[in-house]
């Protein structure tokens, strides 16, 4: 007998219908699986059988012929074991076949007969409401809290085969209600801890407003990782839809613990300077998302940039400039989202004392030349923020003066993302002014802003990149004010992070 099972699959983080055929014939007894599966594919008629088979259901000795369709894409993973389960259950018509029409199946199966937790089900669950389809949602428990995010979705959560076959018996699929998930905050340390440093705050609250990348320069000790890792206590709130994204992302990735909450707040990324460039912006033989996809619509901070290997930051060129990543294998192209805020700190030579006035400079102008070089220039130019940090006096560290709190630098964060969010409600690449066209936001420039701006074109060598991306520093400047149009003093204020370009290309900043 003819069966056929709806499931799906997750290629990059969107997914796709796949239908479990299974046919069931006389002959030899054995299992077979096409349709492109991977091995862990392949491997789910042992889990099946055995599954079924501790469950108390006996099969009779068949042939059985299981299609993944369509044929012609990759499967890969373990969320297929328990639509082949079933599919097999209706050929040998111990399940009515018409009580799984409105159904889609994903779980993996233990020997034993329960239901595993499995990756991508928020990317499943997002196809299904998208096309308007009004099917369950059959997944395992642990998945519940994922899926809860999707308001609308029907979901039906066994805990094991046989609780599954035995609703399919009576004749209807028992709906499981969703799972409140809280918000999941990692514990951040305050700005007001901070001594000192204010033009660095300064730069990162016009950061955190307009979504721009940073590079802090400076010596061992200046604060630059403490500065950075503070960020997120000023970063705005996630909306609906970035926490949906950020959480399917997440869930391909398998980083989602399904017993506790799932809406997250906005990711911060950290990875040591070690990381492969498949481990940076993602890849592998069956490819995965790497830092720059699990920092969507965060924060990717690299410290001890020029230890990263050239060919890994390299790679960050086109996620920072597109917003996301492509990968290309022989059989198929995946795509994985990338709007990240890129924080970059670095020492300003191999020693890390260059134009320190606390401890004397070993390496001479060689030295800092090619270690400088290790960072190119279109990576370079795509950095909307530049600055160069000394450290703060000791003497100032005992200094008990109240520092501005996060709570009241994140207001002033979120007014000026709102301003925004109205500005480019209408703008498909984005909500924030890192995301807007420069050449659009030339309109908001007075006279005396466009004189200001190309007379520092000349003397600071700006790129057109980079002068597209002083006027989108400079409109965020102006949002932090209240103001809508773009004035001087916020074209000034954006030169001065602009790192000072001499006519040799050499970067003279440190």
């Amino acid at each position: 007998m003819l069966a056929a099972v709806r499931s799906a699959a997750v290629l990059g983080v969107e997914a796709f219908d796949v239908t479990v055929e299974v046919d069931c014939t006389r002959g030899l007894p054995q299992w077979t699986i096409v349709g492109m599966p991977a091995s862990s594919v392949k491997e789910s008629r042992e889990r099946v059988a055995a599954a079924l088979g501790n469950a108390g259901i006996t099969l009779p000795p068949r042939k059985i012929t299981c299609n993944l369709a369509p044929a012609d894409v990759a499967k890969t993973g373990t969320a297929f074991d328990l639509p082949i389960a079933v599919a097999v259950l209706v050929a040998f018509g111990i399940v009515p076949e018409d009580k799984v029409r409105d159904a889609v199946f994903l779980g993996e199966l233990g020997l034993d007969g329960s239901v595993r937790p499995v990756r991508g089900v928020l990317s499943v669950a997002r196809r299904l409401l998208q096309n308007g389809e009004r099917r369950t949602l059959v997944l395992p428990r642990a998945n519940v809290a994922e899926a809860s995010l999707l308001r609308d979705l029907a979901m039906c959560a066994p805990t094991s085969i046989g609780e599954l076959v035995g609703w399919l018996k009576a004749g209807a699929l028992p709906r499981t209600e969703r799972t409140n998930g809280a918000m999941i905050e990692c514990a951040v340390s305050d700005f007001s801890e901070v001594i000192g440093q204010e033009s660095a705050k300064r730069v990162l609250e016009i950061a955190a407003a307009g979504g721009h990348n940073v590079l802090l320069i400076g010596p061992p000790g200046a604060g630059k990782t403490m500065l950075a890792r503070r960020l997120p206590s000023i970063l705005p709130s996630l909306t609906e839809e970035e926490a949906l994204e950020v959480t399917a992302i997440h869930s391909v990735a398998g980083l989602l613990n399904g017993s506790s909450s799932i809406a997250i707040a906005r990711p911060f990324r950290a990875p040591h300077h070690s990381v492969s460039t498949a481990g940076l912006v993602g890849g592998g033989s069956s490819p995965r998302p790497g830092e720059v996809s699990l920092a969507h619509h965060g924060v990717l901070f690299l410290d001890e940039l020029l230890e990263f290997p050239r060919h890994a930051l390299e790679a960050l060129r086109q996620p920072i400039e597109d917003a996301r990543v492509v990968i290309a294998r022989a059989s198929s192209v995946v795509a994985y989202p990338a709007r990240f805020t890129l924080i970059a700190a670095m020492n300003p030579c191999p020693c890390g004392y260059y134009g320190a006035a606390t401890r004397a400079c070993v390496c001479s102008e060689a030295d800092v030349h090619r270690y400088r070089s290790r960072l190119s220039g279109p990576l370079l130019d795509r950095i909307d923020l530049h600055l160069t940090l000394a450290p703060v006096p000791l003497r100032q560290l005992g200094d008990e003066n109240g520092a501005e709190s996060s709570q009241a630098v994140r207001r002033r964060v979120e007014a000026a993302r709102e301003r925004q969010r109205a500005r480019y409600a209408s703008d498909s690449r984005g909500n924030c002014n890192a995301q807007a066209s420069g050449r659009a936001l030339l309109r908001m420039l007075s006279r005396e802003a466009r004189e200001l701006l190309d007379s520092a074109a000349d003397s600071l060598a700006l790129s057109a990149r980079a002068y597209h991306r002083v006027v989108k520093v400079s409109q965020t400047v102006a949002d932090l004010a209240g103001r809508e149009g773009i004035d001087a003093d916020h074209i000034a204020e954006a030169l001065r992070y602009r790192p000072l370009i001499a006519r040799d290309g050499v970067n003279r900043d440190g």
